[in-house]
């Protein structure tokens, strides 16, 4: 399998604390990544020595086959877009002047493809309307634009959908479809809403205390069914419980009892991490 990026043992301190603690993770080539965390667990920090905003104080990783030791790791990271905590938005601009500035930042030497970004985010017909009129929803993805300048292959996105109403989540996970189906853009999501992320995910990391506990697919986690003993079996499906019950009495099995409950990301992660309420 072809990997984007690959960590080994990522720690970051900050004086006594220990922010990351041997993070070690992989994300696939063409995958939407979720990052998994408590708020403090971690995330930003990874995604801000990821994208050269901090350095590691020890470890090291492999973004697009450049060690981050080496010299051609801006290379690399020319191929990443990234939204890290807030969209970097000029709020007296307009869509079109903020994308401009970013083709300038980067020393793009045309315009060429600006209506196209614009377009694909859904902000194509908002003329001289500057940001600071925008909704939420469009600021995000005003920003999710600006990442899309220079044509990357890998996105990463820091909470991208943190303080939108349903309707601006809605567009959030459209266009973050579209850009991976689409585009073939890889694509790492930093989120706390997990049902949100369980609808986008193909592959899932969870952190926790500046350490990876657990990295699984999306296909893993729709396991059909999980044997805990000989008298105990978890069913993660919708189940016919009269033809259940059948089955299981033409094989001697006689049903005792039998407990629904409700199993998402959510509370999953919240077992992995040993019952802790998420925050």
């Amino acid at each position: 399998m072809e990997y984007v990026l690959k960590t080994n043992s990522l720690c970051k301190s900050y004086g006594g604390f220990r922010a990351l603690n041997g993070v070690s993770m992989s994300v696939p080539k063409g995958a939407i990544y979720g990052f998994i965390g408590k708020n403090g667990a971690g995330k930003t920090t990874f995604i801000r020595i990821i994208c050269g905003l901090q350095e590691p104080t020890s470890g090291d990783y492999v973004l697009y086959g450049k060690n981050n030791t080496d010299k051609d790791i801006v290379k690399s990271r020319r191929r990443m877009g990234a939204i890290v905590e807030t969209p970097s938005i000029y709020l007296d601009m307009t869509a079109e002047d903020n994308l401009k500035t970013q083709y300038r930042i980067l020393g793009l030497p045309s315009f060429d493809g600006l209506n196209d970004i614009l377009k694909l985010v859904g902000l194509e017909n908002t003329a001289k309307k500057k940001a600071k009129h925008f909704s939420l929803g469009m600021r995000q993805r005003l920003g999710i634009a600006i990442a899309l300048v220079g044509d990357p292959d890998f996105l990463i996105l820091d909470e991208p959908v943190n303080g939108l109403d349903p309707q601006g989540i809605v567009e959030i996970r459209e266009l973050i479809l579209k850009l991976n189906h689409e585009k073939q853009i890889t694509v790492l999501i930093s989120s706390h809403i997990l049902d949100e992320l369980s609808r986008l995910a193909t592959h899932y990391g969870f952190i926790d205390k500046g350490r990876i506990i657990k990295e699984i697919t999306a296909n893993e986690l729709e396991i059909k069914y999980n044997i805990i003993s000989d008298k105990t079996v978890d069913i993660f499906k919708k189940i016919n419980v009269s033809k259940l019950v059948m089955l299981l009495s033409k094989r001697s099995c006689e049903v005792i009892s039998m407990t629904e409950r409700d199993e998402n990301l959510e509370s999953y992660f919240i077992n992995l991490i040993g019952g802790v309420t998420y925050e």
